[in-house]
């Protein structure tokens, strides 16, 4: 990387109806790439045409027509001297509407808290999910490593599991929603079972020389407040757990909470068990603390999400000591215009 900054992962809901990366997506990747951001994670991908999808509109990489129409946002990222990882995702009981049907799978029959995400096309109370049976849990890991594979050939420089947010894997790893008795629930170390098993797979079908991150998080789309409730312990069982299985970084989520105390962070805890290189999200934007998270050693690699979307030539912004733009929330208004696009061409 030529830089410590990536692009944090960011829902954009903007591919087509049948999950094929679109050109205005590989205008978006590309203008971050040109912007001089090292790393570039891409928004949560689907890996399996069963349960995996979370919105209408995502991007998946089940097949290799999704595969294909990722190439030209490798390939412009590549052009601008960026690395890109594509980012794997399985909702899970969070599932909230999709191609196929509405249907949501999870490691309990247990009804996520609050509503689904208006924002993501969503509304009401959150479904009630059917318990994943040993069987789809297996097809989930192979989900994940068949994606994996494809993200690989279609010339990705790695892929980022994701263990957070509350999408499947965090689910497993949450005792309020994984209520299993069998060998993927019960203590925090039982719990870390499926991260265990898709980042081992996704290792093993991969190769050597393709990188394997796995992103964790305390908070959920549905539940920020959420935090592990082992304290520093727990999380170190879990970052622990990826480690062994063969990651080759962490990334954690929405850690800008922890800059303004002093003392010890998840990101820099992640850090010292495991000694892998973690990426850090949240607040980083802010040079002074982005500084202190690098020159302390809580992380080596600093993700950037809204300030990003404000400044994509960010580094550049930093290095010559210019004002950052401030993030205006009219940024998002193109999701809305395309949605209004779409609404009147069916109708």
């Amino acid at each position: 990387m030529r830089n410590r900054f990536a692009l944090a992962p960011m829902t954009r809901v903007s591919a087509t109806e049948d999950g094929r990366a679109t050109r205005e997506m590989a205008a978006y990747y590309a203008a971050f790439a040109e912007g001089g951001f090292g790393l570039l994670i891409t928004e949560g991908t689907y890996t399996d045409t069963a349960f995996s999808q979370g919105y209408l509109h995502q991007p998946g990489m089940t097949d290799e027509a999704q595969a294909a129409a990722w190439r030209p946002v490798v390939g412009a990222a590549h052009d601008a001297g960026a690395r890109i990882v594509l980012q794997l995702m399985h909702a899970g009981a969070v599932a909230q509407g999709n191609r196929f049907r509405d249907r949501a799978a999870g490691p309990s029959a247990v009804r996520p808290l609050g509503e689904q995400l208006t924002k993501y096309r969503g509304g009401g109370r959150w479904p009630v999910p059917m318990e994943m049976t040993r069987r789809q849990i297996a097809e989930a890991v192979d989900g994940f490593a068949a994606a994996a594979v494809r993200a690989r050939d279609a010339g990705f420089d790695g892929v980022e599991i994701h263990a957070a947010n509350g999408y499947l894997l965090d689910q497993f790893l949450t005792p309020y929603t994984n209520l299993r008795t069998d060998a993927y629930g019960g203590s925090a170390e039982e719990r870390t079972r499926l991260v265990r098993e898709v980042t081992a797979e996704v290792r093993g079908a991969t190769g050597p020389g393709f990188t394997v991150g796995v992103r964790l998080s305390q908070g959920k789309i549905n539940d920020p407040a959420w935090r592990w409730p082992g304290g520093d312990a727990e999380a170190g069982v879990i970052f622990a757990a990826a480690a062994s299985a063969g990651a080759d970084y962490l990334h954690l989520a929405g850690s800008g909470r922890d800059w303004t105390a002093d003392g010890p962070t998840l990101p820099g805890l992640a850090r010292t068990v495991t000694g892998l290189p973690v990426i850090a999200n949240g607040g980083l934007h802010r040079e002074v603390v982005a500084r202190r998270v690098l020159d302390e050693g809580h992380a080596d690699v600093l993700a950037i999400g809204t300030a990003a979307l404000a400044n994509p030539g960010l580094p550049g912004v930093v290095a010559s000591g210019g004002a950052q733009a401030p993030f205006d929330p009219q940024l998002l208004e193109p999701l809305a215009t395309l949605e209004n696009a779409r609404a009147h061409a069916h109708a």
